[in-house]
């Protein structure tokens, strides 16, 4: 084989990874995929996807050994194919927000909206977790947080929040997390808290970059 039919070997099944990844749906379900293992009926409930699409997204991916999957009963789970997938996604975010100004506008706006919220950096929540009296919330639907979640986080996801915030305790500062930057979850989860009067903040990013970052997780 001469180099030119090597490179452009190469180069092609690289460009097949990134056509996979390059649909805005695609990329929504790797983020629901990179926070545990999903069935089809659980990506469509989370995306507002018809089953049809949905399966259709999750074959290409599948396709590219970017995703796998495993039969349970009558529900077939997915999964990312190993965690390079979410390293790939996680760095595109990253290139996105600092090379796409709309990118950053959308997340300036929307954050706006909400009051700009304290957050807190992963290492900020590190230090106050040794040194602080605080309280971590997994906002996150149950199943998520069942798969993986940061240790000693409680789980109340948000659209139980209302109904199960007398729970919380009064006197510590609670630090709500979610997916990551682009969910939403937990924004609103701390206007909530902070609304019924808790001293509330958000962690700036999600489980699975917590995760990746080594810092101590847990499962059922």
């Amino acid at each position: 084989m001469d180099i030119r039919t090597f490179k452009d070997k190469i180069y092609s099944e690289l460009a097949s990874i990134s056509k996979a990844m390059g649909n805005p749906n695609r990329l929504e379900i790797i983020e629901l995929l990179a926070q545990g293992p999903c069935s089809v009926e659980y990506i469509v409930s989370n995306t507002g996807l018809s089953v049809a699409n949905a399966s259709q997204h999750l074959q290409t991916l599948k396709s590219s050994r970017l995703v796998t999957s495993r039969k349970e009963g009558k529900y077939r789970f997915y999964s990312l194919a190993n965690q390079n997938v979410y390293r790939v996604w996680s760095a595109m975010r990253e290139l996105g927000i600092s090379q796409n100004a709309e990118i950053g506008k959308l997340m300036s706006d929307f954050r706006e909206s909400r009051h700009n919220l304290e957050s807190l950096t992963t290492t900020q929540l590190l230090k106050r977790m040794e040194n602080e009296d605080i309280l971590i919330l997994d906002v996150r639907p149950r199943e998520e947080y069942e798969s993986g979640h940061i240790n000693t986080a409680l789980s109340i996801p948000q659209n139980e929040l209302i109904q199960k915030m007398k729970e919380l305790p009064s006197d510590k500062e609670i630090v709500a997390y979610c997916r990551g930057p682009f969910c939403a979850m937990a924004d609103d989860a701390v206007l909530m808290l902070q609304d019924h009067g808790y001293q509330a903040s958000k962690l700036d990013a999600g489980f699975p970059d917590w995760k990746e970052a080594g810092h101590p997780v847990a499962q059922y």
